[in-house]
């Protein structure tokens, strides 16, 4: 750090006068009670993501507190900051339709405010993606921190969690399998605590990826949110952010092509959220790097899911955090992982995993030759109804599903979806194929978690669980069955979902990687020479005009345009 341009000599005020600048800076500071001494020091920034909608991130003013312990412990001035805070189930019409704007937000907070380095709370599905997408275009030295899992809760003799839980019981419901009074005790005891959902859904998978890009101190991802350990490894956080300013590590050096594969082949192994592609294709596109999903595909040739958990498998965050947290992981994939690639603590991560603890006897995650499932958690899928590509979370669909062919019963829009999907007259069976389009990024718009369709009522009362489901958007981590997502181009801008019809015959065949409608190619021409794109994309005000015009689709992050580093500089994976 530069002695003229660090703490609060950092990024003056315009007046045209440097040191009036500071002067004017200085006496405003010290009407919050600082002396000449705390205000000499680095500043390091916090971000607080703290809201009273966010029950995920209740526990960030405990966090905070930790983190300006650590950061004065080692020396230098704390200065946490507001941002936009994103809750799933808090935000309409999604909280992916806010992300960008979180970033934005927090780039602009971090170059606009006086600080050496910053410290990011994060942790709901939105949140860290956001912050790893301003911190590396902002490139200050950074260090990720999460706010952890929930642990898990029981209702009778069943042990709970969100939100896979959430799903299935709300599925019995559906289907007359449990009345209104019971579905509203488990409302009560699906989220015991504080903290983020209880399985490997986004917010675990972007915390498992994080720390594997190397963004985060080792062993952050996987501490339960009302955990003592969870304020101590805030505090590390906080003197490590010292450390950080001080050598001047920047995101840029940490999340690198090869960094992008580790936390990419990482997913696969966890049996991670789908979602997880699509974050960190945002977060890689603010470096000018571009996820191949073909080369993504075939890691998974390699790479089997270890972990045992929920949705994929049957164990809980807090069972895999007793087994290790992410010790055992990545122990277990050392001979796949670029082992050379830094980290926030300063060294490779192949010395990081040679400094893990010792292992021991645990159930949760599994060696690579005895894995939960092979060849690959998520597959990619081409084909006439994929387009540019769509993606299926093959780990967690009904194999008897993973080849089908059925007739295609065709929603035109989310709310098309809720008038029709349980009217009595619809006519579906349990072979059809379920097609929801015009819900992507532009034509929810924001790419919303509707891909997880529900069954139709009077299949689901007929003991029906699983079918072939296809959109353009996305689906949560936490959820499970035979859905196909992310077909891009959306259908709003004419891609092809929006080219079938009711009754076409759709093949799937996920070993094959292939999904195709079995509609000759000059009726598909006919088809595409007579659409007309949906007049809702057409907006002319606001934060919702910044959106339509300039995002991306699902291959490129779903971020904005104009914050993507243009031309892509490479690729990865790239092995």
């Amino acid at each position: 750090m530069s002695g003229n341009q660090s703490g609060m000599r950092r990024g003056l005020t315009r007046y045209g006068d440097e040191a009036f600048s500071l002067y004017l800076r200085k006496a405003f500071i010290k009407a919050m009670g600082y002396s000449d001494d705390a205000l000499s020091r680095p500043v390091i920034g916090i971000a607080n993501t703290f809201s009273d909608f966010n029950a995920c991130h209740a526990t960030a003013p405990k966090l905070v507190e930790a983190v300006k312990r650590g950061v004065m412990l080692a020396g230098g001035l704390p200065m946490e900051f507001p941002t936009i805070s994103l809750h799933e189930s808090f935000a309409y019409p999604t909280s992916m339709y806010f992300r960008n704007l979180m970033a934005m937000d927090t780039e602009e907070m971090i170059g606009a405010l006086p600080m050496d380095a910053v410290v990011l709370i994060g942790g709901c599905d939105k949140t860290v993606p956001a912050q790893l997408m301003a911190a590396a275009s902002a490139d200050l030295p950074a260090i990720q921190l999460v706010t952890g899992p929930m642990l898990s809760g029981t209702v009778e003799d069943q042990r709970v969690g969100a939100c896979t839980d959430c799903r299935r019981f709300w599925a019995d419901y559906r289907g007359g399998r449990i009345d209104t009074d019971k579905i509203n005790e488990i409302e009560g005891r699906l989220v015991p605590t504080a903290g983020t959902c209880g399985v490997m859904g986004t917010a675990s998978t972007m915390a498992c990826m994080t720390e594997a890009l190397g963004m985060m101190l080792p062993g952050g991802a996987t501490i339960p949110a009302v955990a003592a350990d969870r304020l101590r490894h805030a505090e590390m956080a906080g003197q490590r952010a010292m450390a950080l300013a001080r050598e001047g590590v920047r995101p840029s050096t940490i999340m690198t092509p090869a960094a992008f594969e580790n936390a990419l082949r990482v997913l696969l192994a966890i049996g991670g959220s789908t979602n997880g592609i699509v974050h960190l294709a945002a977060i890689a596109g603010r470096l000018g790097v571009k996820v191949d999903m073909t080369a993504f595909d075939k890691l998974g040739e390699t790479t089997p899911v270890l972990v045992d958990l929920k949705p994929t498998g049957q164990f809980y965050m807090d069972d895999l955090h007793r087994a290790g947290g992410m010790a055992p992981i990545l122990r277990a994939l050392k001979p796949l992982l670029n082992l050379d690639c830094m980290t926030v603590t300063g060294r490779s991560l192949g010395t990081e995993i040679d400094d893990l603890p010792a292992p021991f006897p645990q159930q949760v995650v599994r060696p690579l030759d005895k894995p939960v499932h092979a060849g690959g958690g998520i597959a990619f899928l081409r084909g006439n109804l994929a387009g540019d590509g769509a993606i299926i979370k093959q780990s967690a669909c009904a194999p008897n599903l993973l080849v089908h062919q059925g007739p295609a019963v065709v929603f035109d829009s989310l709310e098309d979806l809720v008038t029709r999907i349980d009217h009595p007259d619809l006519e579906v069976t349990k072979d059809s194929v379920l097609i929801l389009r015009n819900a992507g990024p532009k034509g929810a718009p924001g790419m919303p978690e509707a891909g997880y369709i529900p069954i139709p009522k009077k299949l689901a009362t007929a003991g029906v669980t699983d079918m072939v489901r296809i959109s353009d958007c996305r689906m949560s981590g936490t959820a499970f069955g035979t859905i196909i997502l992310h077909a891009t181009p959306e259908a709003a801008i004419g891609g092809p979902l929006a080219l079938v019809k009711t009754g076409d015959m759709i093949r799937l065949d996920v070993p094959a990687r292939q999904l195709e409608m079995l509609v000759e190619a000059d009726e598909i021409e006919r088809r595409r020479a007579a659409w007309v794109p949906p007049e809702t994309i057409n907006v002319d005000r606001g934060y919702k005009k910044l959106y339509m015009d300039q995002v991306n689709q699902a291959d490129e992050g779903v971020d904005f345009a104009f914050m993507t580093k243009r031309p892509f500089v490479t690729t990865t994976p790239q092995s």
